[in-house]
């Protein structure tokens, strides 16, 4: 990828919702409806789709040459004309995580990393380097520093952080609750696009998250 073009949003998120060890920092259950939120966020954002209500109208059926959002798309052209998003993410979201997680290896993101537990149990993990780990939260800390202005995906980023609850793992110098508050001014401030997709999955996570502890 090129060094000027991001590289697509569920990237940034996968890294984002882990420990610089690569252990996650909240529930996969949870991160893979995030990722699945951030794929449907950039084929919107890429002018291949967009939402009718809960349904999702493919607008452009180019392929956007990222393996996982291609695959994941499919399901719109396939399925019928207006799949509906959360029977969609649901969907998607059983495998969301490690498809992710793969095509991040495949492209050098992450190293996979084995060990043992006390000397005997086995573990593997998948660290991203420091450079990642930077260039991966560097949209969420612009736009809260207010370094520059915010475009569409960096303020979809501030979103998903948001509504995964990991945006206080990112160590910005403001308090937790006032940290919460300019997320969620820029998601709300920035166009009827974003706030639409990312209230749409804030939701199904929420939703997640609660059935977790039941």
């Amino acid at each position: 990828m090129s060094a000027d073009v991001p590289p697509p949003l569920y990237q940034d998120l996968f890294i984002v919702c882990h420990h610089e060890n690569g252990k996650p920092l909240i529930h996969r259950s949870s991160i893979s409806l995030g990722l699945a939120g951030a794929v449907l966020i950039d084929l919107a954002l890429y002018g291949r789709v967009r939402l009718k209500g809960r349904a999702v109208v493919v607008t452009d059926p180019t392929p956007t040459g990222d393996p996982v959002v291609d695959a994941y798309a499919g399901a719109f052209q396939r399925d019928r004309p207006e799949l509906d998003a959360v029977t969609w993410a649901k969907t998607v979201s059983a495998d969301s995580y490690d498809r992710a997680r793969r095509q991040l290896v495949r492209v050098g993101l992450l190293t996979e990393v084995t060990g043992r537990r006390l000397g005997m149990l086995p573990y593997t993990r998948y660290r991203a380097d420091m450079a990642a780990i930077v260039r991966a939260s560097t949209d969420v800390r612009s736009a809260v520093s207010g370094w520059r202005e915010m475009d569409a995906r960096g303020a979809a980023l501030c979103g998903l952080v948001l509504a995964l609850q990991v945006h206080t793992e990112l160590y910005i110098g403001q308090s937790s609750a006032q940290l919460t508050t300019t997320l969620r001014t820029i998601v709300n401030e920035h166009s009827p696009q974003v706030k639409e997709l990312v209230g749409l999955f804030e939701a199904l996570i929420g939703e997640a998250a609660v059935a977790v502890y039941r």
